[in-house]
């Protein structure tokens, strides 16, 4: 006797995740496949795009062997974005692709295509202003830097649009990802904005536009056979993973804050009303009818990894010592942009500054510093975002940052935001198996699943009153020391391009 399931596959920046998921939200298996992003040169963070499909297969394939009596009634796809995969006439790509905001090489072509559309116009017309997240700019990079590269390319995917192709044929792509290729969409309208479509991407075809829980087609034989699928079943068009995890969590209704803890911090705030401010993001949402104001920092659980990885120590002695730190980290002030920085300062030749060293300090106050300096950015982007308007009523923390109870306490402390947390913190994956779920029921005239039933909070996260003036300070310390560091650190920066 076989049981219904949904598979849900994420593609992330460190690794692809995947996960079968019975009727009523319970997670029958899971399966990782990790990779690295290629850095070929300072500001380029790139990866081949060919793995995506790969580690679907391998993923799906794992998957439905471990659950031999499972059959996957649908299918659900995310992955990391907004990234720029070009691919030929024949779907194979013409080059590597160029990942989201961490990948900072199309300063020119931001600087060109907002001196000849205007900012004012590129903010109305799409949202937000041109950044490093701006996939538009970057399509404009390839067009001028690798024109051989872009004679051959035809068409634009992202990791969820990528798999959903490969899968179904079906070339698609969702109004959140297509609202950061910038200045390439219109927000209001909700559809392609020709005039620079035709000016920056002309020989690309555009991709027919859905909402992330739409289905985009259903799985060819080819792909039957690759992965072990039943040739038919219906798959979802996907989104960018930060938006997936906030369905994975229940943070996707009006008035709620999303923060993901994982390689990078990512932040997005859900609205009805479009909110433009040039240090964030605008973009459209996952589902019809919402707007979202996100942020990013470049670094947060990287720049944890990157100190394990300096110091030859594991996580949970690295925390003991953390803790035993103390707040304030015994006088240590750490900025956190060791890759630049996305929001709010939008500064890619940023960088990472330690402040206060003596010989005295251990790596304990360097982990807490640098657990502070990751929470002191997510205060900044709040702040920037209350400042636009944003009407933030509830928090939910995601990732696999959340399991590091120290870190959510800092963060809550620093910021003074009370944070919920999912029982189930698996990610992307989960919310993409529940928006097939939902996509199934609504195609069937079923009732569709409650998110709040598959994945009900776990614990709720309050800030300590007692260390609030101490954060205060703090955080005056942390924006001066930015603003007096900058200038210095941007002439190190152009040293580094230059080696």
């Amino acid at each position: 006797m076989t049981q219904s399931v949904t598979l849900g596959v994420d593609i992330g920046t460190s690794s692809s995740k995947g996960v079968l998921v019975g009727a009523n939200g319970a997670i029958l298996a899971t399966a990782v496949r990790a990779h690295e992003v290629s850095r070929p040169r300072a500001g380029w963070v790139e990866m081949d795009g060919r793995i995506w499909w790969e580690e679907f297969v391998a993923i799906t394939r794992e998957l439905l062997a471990a659950v031999p009596d499972a059959v996957a009634a649908a299918v659900g796809v995310s992955g990391m974005g907004p990234c720029v995969l070009l691919a030929d006439e024949n779907d194979e790509p013409v080059r590597a692709a160029i990942l989201y905001g961490v990948d900072t090489r199309a300063g020119a072509q931001i600087t060109e295509m907002s001196a000849e559309l205007g900012d004012e116009e590129i903010a109305r017309v799409g949202g937000s202003l041109l950044t490093s997240q701006a996939a538009g700019a970057k399509i404009a990079w390839v067009a001028e830097e690798e024109p051989e590269a872009w004679a051959r390319a035809v068409r634009l995917f992202m990791p969820a649009s990528w798999l959903a192709r490969k899968l179904t044929g079906a070339y698609v792509l969702d109004h959140q990802s297509a609202s950061q290729t910038t200045p390439l969409y219109d927000i209001e309208g909700e559809a392609w904005h020709n005039p620079w479509w035709q000016r920056f991407a002309a020989p690309i075809e555009q991709p027919t536009l859905g909402w992330a829980g739409d289905i985009a087609g259903h799985v060819t034989a080819e792909a039957s056979a690759l992965t072990g699928l039943v040739e038919g079943t219906p798959v979802i068009i996907g989104t960018i993973d930060a938006w997936t995890e906030a369905v994975s969590a229940g943070a996707h209704e009006v008035g709620d804050l999303m923060l993901m803890y994982g390689t990078t911090m990512f932040m997005v705030f859900t609205g009805a009303e479009t909110l433009r401010t040039p240090s964030m993001w605008t973009t459209a949402g996952a589902f019809a009818g919402t707007r979202n104001l996100a942020g990013g920092l470049s670094t947060s659980g990287a720049l944890t990894s990157w100190l394990k990885g300096l110091t030859g120590t594991d996580y949970p002695e690295l925390l003991a010592d953390a803790a035993a730190s103390g707040p304030g980290a015994r006088g240590l002030l750490m900025l956190p942009y060791f890759a630049g920085e996305r929001t709010p300062i939008q500064d890619p030749d940023a960088r990472g500054v330690i402040a206060g060293l003596t010989l005295d300090h251990g790596r304990g106050d360097l982990y807490r510093a640098t657990l502070e300096a990751t929470a002191l950015g997510v205060r900044h982007n709040v702040e920037t975002m209350r400042a636009a308007g944003a009407d933030i009523r509830r928090i939910v923390a995601v990732g696999g940052g959340t399991q590091g109870q120290l870190w959510l306490q800092v963060v809550s402390d620093v910021t003074g935001l009370v944070q919920e947390v999912p029982q189930i913190t698996i990610g992307a994956s989960f919310g993409a198996a529940f928006l097939a779920a939902s996509a199934l029921a609504e195609r069937d005239g079923a009732t569709p699943p409650v998110i709040t039933d598959w994945n009900p909070v776990a614990q709720r996260i309050t800030p300590n009153p007692e260390l609030a003036a101490l954060y205060d300070e703090l955080y005056d310390r942390y924006l001066r020391l930015y603003a007096g560091t900058r200038d210095v650190v941007h002439e190190l920066a152009a040293d580094q391009r230059g080696a």
